[in-house]
Formats: structure tokens, sequence, C-alpha cells
């Protein structure tokens, strides 16, 4: 795999990781747990993470918040699927809210948009099949995910990518959904489970695939220009 290089204006690229704390009544939430296990720089992208609230009304100002502060070049949102086999690159999140539990604010909110008047979806900019294959080649199950589900996870899915529309320079962005770590899954009689050293593998591989990507992007529009 290539490593990453600064973009053509000699900035190198920056990443902006999130995971959810805990909800639904567990006592860990793998995401952030893998998020917290990232190091500071994967090549020469810059690492930065932040921990969302499983919140429909805060997640998003959080997230807009470390956005603002860290300037990233890539976003990747991250979050917990219980029962998923694999490490899930989601493909599309859409404009609902519709909640089988309710949130850590106790909101179950039903058939409510998540931006009132926006598109009904919005599509990943990661590279999400290469990214899926980097995974797969690395020995990581991995798959594209082409339903994100309805709850804060679809949510700050659509948000993030709602919010990055028309930013110049572009920011790439996307969702991963893992699976349980085995310490959930052995109190809830065997459901599916992943170790969190391959969660956060996988994690590092997105990166590292998507910085290459980007940089390339880069790279050709400054020869353009």
């Amino acid at each position: 795999m290539r490593s990453t290089r600064p973009t053509s204006s000699g900035r190198p690229l920056k990443a902006l990781v999130t995971g959810f704390d805990p909800f639904g009544g567990d006592k860990v939430n793998p995401s952030s747990l893998a998020v917290k296990h990232l190091g500071r720089q994967i090549g020469s992208l810059a690492v930065h993470t932040a921990e969302l609230p499983t919140s429909y009304a805060l997640s998003a100002g959080v997230l807009r918040g470390a956005i603002d502060e860290f300037e990233p070049d890539i976003v990747l949102c991250v979050g917990q699927a219980g029962g998923r086999t694999e490490l899930c690159l989601e493909r599309v999140a859409i404009n609902v809210q519709d909640a089988r539990i309710r949130d850590n604010d106790g909101r179950q909110p039903i058939d409510v948009p998540v931006v009132a008047g926006a598109s009904a979806a919005h599509f990943s900019t990661l590279p999400i099949k290469a990214c899926v294959a980097a995974m797969r080649e690395a020995g990581l199950p991995a798959a594209v995910s082409n339903t994100a589900g309805t709850f804060v996870c679809n949510h700050i899915f659509f948000a993030l990518m709602d919010m990055v529309q028309g930013r110049s320079p572009a920011i790439r962005g996307g969702f991963l959904h893992i699976p349980y770590l085995p310490e959930q899954a052995s109190r809830l009689g065997g459901a599916p489970s992943m170790a969190l050293a391959d969660i956060v593998r996988g994690i590092e591989i997105i990166l590292e695939v998507s910085a290459s990507r980007t940089t390339d992007v880069r790279t050709a529009e400054g020869r353009v220009s």
C-alpha cells in the first residue's frame, strides 16, 4: 500500500475519526474504544479523534465543532452495529430518523428528517470499494453496506455529508459500522464479534487508502491549476 504524502500545497493531510459513547444499556462502545487506540500519525497523515454523544440533538453539533477545530481532509465516523459480522463501510446515508430504541437523551424520533429540506440521501465520498479490498487483503472480514440504518449512526453520517457539501478544499467523508467486541458478544449468547485490534487495523487501512487517493486527487488538481 502506498504511503500518504503531503498535498500539493505542502500541508500534510489531516483526518478526523469519531466514535460514539455507550448506549442502549451497554457499558462500552467499541467505536469509541477503537478510536482511542488510533495513533496520532499514520504515515504523513495526522489523525485527530473525537467522541460523539449517542444523541440525535447533540451529535451533529459536536461533529461540526471538531471539523471546525481540526480542519480535516478526511472524516470517518465509526459506530457499533450489533449483529454484523464484518467491518461495513456504508455507501449511503438517508435523510430520516426512525429510532427503534431511545437515544441517550431519551428521544425516539419516528419518521423525522435529519435535515429538513435537504436531499433524500447522501453518498459516501470515501473510496469504499478500494478500502474494502485492502481490508480483505489484510485478512479482515469487510464489506460495502447499503444501509446505515435509521438510528444515530445514520443520523451523523447524513449530517456529516450534508455539512461538508461545497466546502473548499473538499472534505472526504464516510461511515464505518463495526461488530460487537467479544466481551459484549459473550453476554449476548454468542452474537458475532471482532477483536478490538482488528477493528483498529481496519480503521487504519481505511485512512491509509483514503489518504492516498485524496493526495493523488489534490496533486492532480495542483498540476492542472
